[in-house]
């Protein structure tokens, strides 16, 4: 089994307040980590940290073999990062299909080309990601008409547009009603076992954490207070008292 992600001791503070306090951890290739906590636990400060919106104060990040801290996130991104976000960030005013156009322009160096059209550049890979998550029947429909959980669907094709084998989902499902949810992280789970991509993703939604996850990190106070898998963490008594309660463990019992 490959490491793909390996945290040690990891640490960032804020105006002397702790947000990620001393956290280990690893994720190997065709992984799907599930990252979890109460609100203010330093999950969106782990994850900047991994990203390179934020340079971590002790600890190492190493990505592939190599130790990233300090790399600006548009260096990660080339290593074979990928990322979507709580909220989606597509361009509205163009269709699903100039979404993924521009991202893969972008991981090909041609941004800078303002000039030629792009309607023909890469447009057998952009169909080719479409078709990966369900949406190439829709690629010339605008973005800002799109209903959200198929935005997401997009928001996924253009994080793996640079062909990542490292995927960081930040709330992947927000916003989504159930079925939405339970669709999107069936197919994430589909391309994570299909192309070997190990993916961190943080979620509130419990149900869909115990169900695909195959390992569960629990962060509280930014120190990282539980591992494991989906059953071991579930019966975890300290997890139960700080973020699940016995009613939600009982709950999820019958899911996993």
């Amino acid at each position: 089994m490959t490491t793909i992600l390996s945290i040690h001791r990891l640490s960032k503070s804020f105006e002397g307040i702790r947000a990620v306090n001393n956290i280990s951890f690893d994720l190997n290739e065709g992984e799907l980590l599930a990252m979890i906590g109460p609100n203010g636990a330093g999950k969106s400060t782990c994850f900047n940290l991994i990203n390179g919106q934020l340079v971590p104060d002790s600890g190492s990040i190493v990505i592939f073999g190599k130790k990233i801290n300090g790399l600006k996130p548009r260096h990660i991104w080339r290593l074979g990062v990928g990322r979507t976000f709580q909220i989606t960030s597509t361009f509205i005013s163009m269709t699903v299909l100039e979404n993924v156009q521009m991202a893969l322009l972008s991981h090909h160096g041609r941004t800078l080309n303002v000039v030629r059209k792009v309607q023909n550049l890469f447009m057998d890979e952009s169909i080719e990601l479409l078709e990966r998550v369900g949406m190439a029947d829709q690629q010339d429909r605008a973005c800002g008409t799109l209903a959200y959980g198929d935005l997401k669907r997009v928001e996924l094709a253009v994080a793996l547009a640079n062909n990542p084998k490292l995927l960081l989902m930040d709330e992947p499902t927000a916003g989504m009603g159930p079925k939405e949810r339970s669709r999107l992280m069936e197919l994430t789970a589909e391309i994570v076992q299909t192309h070997r991509i190990g993916v961190l993703f943080t979620e509130h939604d419990m149900e869909v954490v115990f169900k695909h996850a195959d390992r569960i990190i629990v962060l509280n106070q930014g120190k990282l207070v539980a591992q494991g898998c989906p059953e071991d963490v579930r019966r975890d008594t300290g997890v139960q008292e700080i973020y699940l309660g016995r009613e939600e463990a009982a709950r999820l019992e019958k899911i996993i």
